[in-house]
């Protein structure tokens, strides 16, 4: 675990009419349990970026309570372990009042059960592994889950018209969310959608040559190719499915709805269809926000050509516990810390929240209830190919 106290409150100081160093009561404390090392580094890095966008535009506007907000990050290495480690350094030793991440489904896993544990408000910033924050107590998610997400790109495939007798499944099967998606949520969708399905094919993150699984998908001839699999693996895959003459539609879910796989996926990729949680054209603020993480991505020299929907929801977080902090009147008193801590957990129930995501977004159990929006690339550009609203909270 790398730890990394991004101090943004003392930077910002002199927006507080100081330039003295601040004390722990002077700042709000939040932690973040985010990806800057291991596998994970190329999607979870983004979302530092959104994080440090949301603190440094709330402490500029005058912080929570008026208190600036003191971030304390740690790097989770791609490790759930670590970010169990994290969880726990952020709660007994950083004494933090509440923790957005951790990023993947695999982290988050672990980590709730600290936050259960410690009794402090846990929002994982990008999970999206069905089930995960069932029985929790301090776990929720500003995020939506594959299975939903999913069924929706289905349902508009289907109402377009589009064809979708046949379908091949290949999925990672050494990543969390990949391998559930593939030999579980995947089939169940496609059979309930009236589709023919194969037996879903299994490849590895690593995996160099898929010329021998994708020999196998173009003998079967289907109409789409299903993918479960990060960007790179998705990339690999199409490439050798255009090699080989493939005619069909390749369409995914949200693991590898990242702007960026237009240009990874070249102009092979012309047609994918995947599903997403953000559309950066909804509001002016969801476009300035695009706008802004797009340019501090680019000068710390991480490549976007655009936010993911996981940078999206990293930055609502945020947004979502200042809301909830100043509902709860939190003053970063160290001596009220247990006391403040349940005050902002208790503030999840029943809460409504708006921001760049969607408006007056719900909770169903401890899950949000977010708006899908269907994109597909067409002649290299990100484009939207149908949306469904949110569903409403039962």
């Amino acid at each position: 675990m790398k730890p990394t106290k991004t101090l943004l409150a003392v930077a910002l100081a002199a927006t507080f009419g100081t330039t003295a160093p601040l004390m722990a009561q002077d700042t709000i404390k939040i932690g973040h349990i985010g990806v800057a090392s291991g596998f994970l580094k190329s999607y979870g890095e983004p979302s530092n970026v959104a994080v440090d966008i949301a603190v440094e535009e709330i402490n500029a506007a005058g912080g929570i309570n008026g208190k600036p907000i003191e971030l304390i990050r740690y790097d989770t290495g791609s490790d759930p372990k670590q970010a169990a480690v994290a969880a726990r350094t952020l709660g007994r030793d950083d004494e933090v009042l509440a923790i957005a991440g951790p990023f993947s489904s695999g982290e988050a896993a672990v980590a709730l059960n600290d936050a259960d544990r410690l009794k402090i408000l846990m929002l994982p910033t990008s999970s999206s592994a069905p089930g995960l924050t069932e029985g929790r107590e301090y776990g929720w998610r500003l995020t939506e889950d594959e299975n939903k997400q999913f069924g929706r790109l289905l349902a508009a495939m289907k109402e377009k018209g589009l064809p979708m007798a046949t379908a091949e499944i290949v999925y990672v099967s050494d990543e969390v969310v990949a391998n559930a998606a593939g030999t579980k949520l995947y089939p169940e969708l496609l059979a309930a959608a009236g589709v023919e399905v194969g037996d879903p094919i299994p490849v590895q993150w690593k995996t160099f040559d898929m010329s021998a699984q994708v020999a196998n998908i173009v003998q079967s001839n289907p109409d789409i190719v299903a993918v479960a699999a990060l960007p790179e693996s998705a990339s690999k895959l199409i490439a050798e499915l255009d090699r080989q003459g493939y005619e069909g539609r390749v369409i995914g879910s949200q693991i590898f709805s990242d702007p960026n796989v237009v240009e990874l996926f070249g102009p092979e990729g012309d047609g994918t269809l995947v599903v997403a949680g953000f559309w950066k054209g909804r509001t002016e603020q969801s476009s300035s926000f695009n706008e802004k993480f797009v340019a501090l991505a680019n000068e710390r020299g991480i490549h976007k050509l655009g936010a993911h929907h996981s940078d999206a929801q990293a930055y609502d977080t945020i947004y979502l516990i200042k809301q909830l902090m100043e509902a709860a009147g939190t003053t970063g008193d160290p001596a009220k810390l247990e006391e403040e801590r349940q005050a902002i957990a208790d503030q999840m129930e029943g809460v409504t929240f708006s921001g760049i995501l969607g408006d007056d977004i719900c909770f169903t159990g401890h899950d949000a209830e977010l708006p899908g929006y269907i994109i597909e690339i067409t002649g290299g550009e990100w484009t939207k190919f149908a949306e469904a609203p949110a569903d409403a909270c039962e």
